[in-house]
This record gives C-alpha cells, sequence and structure tokens, in this order.
C-alpha cells in the first residue's frame, strides 16, 4: 500500500514574553521613588516667603468659598487631647506603614494588579513632587498665631516621638520640607490605600476601612493644621491624574524594556538561536557530539515523531521503524 505523508504539524506561535516581578527588584525601585520624592519636599525648603504667601492665598480662598474647615477642626482638637494625640500619631505615622503593607499584600495575594496599583502610586506621587517644586506652601499650622491656628504636633509633642517640626522625630527636622503642603500626599495615599481595600479586599470589613481610612486621614491633616482643605482636594486630583497616566507610563515602560531587550537579548531570556540547552551556554561541545542524558528544546517545533520519552531523555535517535 502507498505510504501516505504525515500532515506537516501546524506552526506554533511563541507566547508573547511575560514581565515576571521579583522582590528584588521592586524593593529598590520603590526606595528609589520614595527617595526621590524626599529629595523633592527638600528642593524647595529655603523659599519661605513664597510658601507663607500661598498657604494665605489658599487660606483666603477657602473663607471666600466658605470651605475653611480647618479653624473648627484644629480648636477641636488642640481643646480635647483624647482626639488631639491619637491624630498626631495618625499623622507621623500611618502614611508610612499602611501604604508599604498595602503594597505587599498586593505583591503576595494580588500579584496580576500589583503592577498597575504601583504604576498608579508611583506615578500620582511624582506629579505631587512636581506640585511640591513650583507651589510650595505654608501649612496652617506655621502662619503667624493671629490666623487662630495651634500646631497639634508641637502641643502634644511630648506624647510622640515627633518634635516641633511636622512628624519628623526629635532632631531630624532639618531633613524635611515643612512647605511641601501642597497637595497633600497623605490623602493622594490615603486614597490609593482605600480604593485597593474597596476593590480588592473581599470582605466587608476591609470596604469599610477602605472609606474609613481615607476620609480619616482628610480629616486628621486638617485637624492637626498640616494642611488645607484644598489641599486635600489637590491630593485626590493628583491620584485622578495618576490614574488616568498610569496606563501610558506602563506602555511605555513595555516598549522601552522591548528595545532594550532586542538589543540585548540575554534580557528577555532569550539565549539568540533557536536550540536552547538545559545546560548552561558557557559549556560547549564538538560537532556532533553529546553530553549523555542532555535534554534539547527546539522551540516553535513539536518533537520528532516516533521518538520515546526515553529515547529524548538519553539523546540517541529513534529506530527506524
Amino acid at each position: 500500500m502507498p505510504q501516505t505523508e504525515a500532515p506537516a504539524p501546524a506552526p506554533r506561535t511563541e507566547a508573547a514574553p511575560r514581565t515576571r516581578l521579583r522582590w528584588w527588584t521592586e524593593v529598590p525601585l520603590i526606595l528609589l521613588v520614595y527617595g526621590c520624592y524626599t529629595a523633592g519636599r527638600l528642593l524647595v525648603r529655603g523659599d519661605v516667603s513664597g510658601a507663607v504667601d500661598h498657604g494665605l492665598s489658599i487660606l483666603r480662598l477657602e473663607k471666600v468659598l466658605r470651605l475653611n474647615f480647618e479653624h473648627p477642626l484644629n480648636r477641636l482638637f488642640t481643646r480635647e487631647p483624647w482626639l488631639g494625640v491619637p491624630a498626631d500619631f495618625w499623622y507621623a505615622s500611618l502614611h508610612y506603614v499602611v501604604t508599604p503593607i498595602i503594597l505587599v499584600w498586593l505583591f503576595r495575594s494580588r500579584a496580576a494588579l500589583y503592577r498597575t496599583a504601583r504604576t498608579w502610586l508611583m506615578t500620582s506621587t511624582f506629579i505631587g513632587l512636581i506640585g511640591f517644586t513650583l507651589l510650595p506652601t505654608c501649612p496652617p499650622r506655621l502662619l503667624s498665631p493671629d490666623h487662630g491656628f495651634v500646631d497639634t504636633m508641637a502641643h502634644y509633642s511630648s506624647y510622640g516621638w515627633w518634635g516641633g517640626d511636622a512628624s519628623a522625630p526629635r532632631g531630624m527636622g532639618g531633613m524635611t520640607n515643612q512647605y511641601a503642603a501642597m497637595p497633600s500626599l497623605h490623602v493622594g495615599w490615603a486614597l490609593w490605600c482605600g480604593v485597593m481595600l474597596w476593590r480588592h479586599g473581599g470582605t466587608r470589613w476591609t470596604k469599610a476601612a477602605g472609606v474609613a481610612y481615607p476620609l480619616l486621614t482628610t480629616l486628621v491633616v486638617m485637624g492637626t493644621a498640616n494642611h488645607y482643605f484644598l489641599d486635600a482636594v489637590a491630593g485626590v486630583a493628583v491620584m485622578g491624574v495618576g490614574l488616568l497616566l498610569g496606563p501610558v507610563v506602563t506602555r511605555s515602560v513595555d516598549r522601552a524594556r522591548a528595545v532594550l531587550a532586542a538589543r540585548v537579548p540575554a534580557l528577555a531570556g532569550r539565549p539568540g538561536g533557536d536550540i536552547s540547552p538545559i545546560v548552561s551556554g558557557g559549556c560547549q561541545t564538538s560537532a556532533g557530539e553529546r553530553i549523555p542524558r542532555q535534554r534539547e528544546t527546539r522551540l516553535g517545533s513539536p518533537a520528532e515523531p516516533g521518538a520515546s520519552s526515553q529515547d529524548a531523555e538519553d539523546g540517541a535517535p529513534a529506530p527506524a521503524r
């Protein structure tokens, strides 16, 4: 009987490379962004007169719009230590604790969502740095006393680790910019945390925390006289712009990585040829010579028909049929 040729196998298309996130690359990236955040806050700390003018302008605008919520809250927090002291602890710590915890939680439990969430947060932070640079703003607590504000963190400094320089630990006030009030990234980061908890928490308690955390943070930053209400509004606006720009940033990074990987194939995990030996790329053999039990895979082509798994492992050709 005439032998019929087996149909040629359909070519297999190579899957697009996927970026795998590793903690040892994420931690330096986050530290780099936080370093830029700190450096940006320090960049314009010497512009005191301009910062005071901007703060007074915001205060006058709020009074015209009847949005001056800072005064009654600040008087309440100053008069009632059971409110003022916890508010100072809230302001001095949660901003630097809750956000990293949620980042780690997303990285470990919601890996598919982590990169989008992280990019949103970082993009918004860089936009906030632009605001600190272009619009240094004196917070209410640093205005002259005749404006009616009390610095609750200085007032209650004996209860905590901070001194009279915002939330900086005692003796480290010179390492912070106290005129980086606009926008309020305390509120912006709290909003990001709230969205993550609401959308991905999965329980009623986490959803409730997702609503309460940004709202309480907004009350805290005003009651402690660290921010104006419009600072909080600007923090929300910055997070909105960061959310819109996040996909653009992600695509730009992916394109840059693809261009770099094309020029340096090792960065894409491709040795550069069709045959990808399991052994180290530095181990070479003469033409026709094989290392015992060495396996070879050809990308894009199926295994030879008729070859058993043992034949493939031993590297011996399949016997003729």
